[in-house]
């Protein structure tokens, strides 16, 4: 069966191509660079102004707990780039274990913490929980830790 377009799609094409247009112009001119693929000098001389992140320590041993203990702890870190710090997301391994973060930038030589807090309730024995954090850093992607040792009341 042949689809027949209609005047829809068609004014969606013609306006599609006008955007696509001026990135097809020839080099110098258009306002798409491709300095970074054909120098790749040029990558580490941008790259030089960014964000970095480091952690006093990424992981965190709570010890042993009570089966439905809510216990927290805050991973401090410093802005270490000459950009400000952007944390734009933390997950987490486990609905269990929750983080907290500053939603506004740090500036470069600043400090901050990363809240984790973590529910033993129905876990027992060794727990390891991983809390990933986003950033415009290099890499991105930071990963935190924390572990605990989970006794039931019997074992108490």
């Amino acid at each position: 069966m042949r689809k027949v377009l209609n005047i829809k799609h068609l004014l969606f094409l013609f306006i599609m191509a006008l955007c696509v247009m001026p990135a097809c112009k020839e080099k110098g001119g258009g306002n798409l660079s491709t300095d970074l693929v054909t120098s790749p000098k040029s990558a580490t001389e941008t790259s030089n102004k960014q964000a970095a992140i480091k952690f006093d320590k990424e992981e965190h041993d709570f010890g042993t707990l009570l089966q439905g203990e809510v216990v927290t702890y805050s991973f401090h870190f410093t802005n270490t780039g000459n950009m400000p710090l952007i944390i734009s997301e933390v997950g987490s391994s486990c609905g269990c274990t929750v983080g907290d973060y500053p939603r506004k930038p740090i500036e470069p030589g600043k400090t901050g913490d990363i809240k984790v807090t973590y529910n033993s309730a129905g876990h027992h024995g060794f727990q390891s929980r991983f809390l990933t954090v986003m950033s415009n850093t290099n890499p991105a992607k930071t990963t935190l830790r924390i572990k605990a040792m989970v006794q039931t009341p019997d074992q108490y």
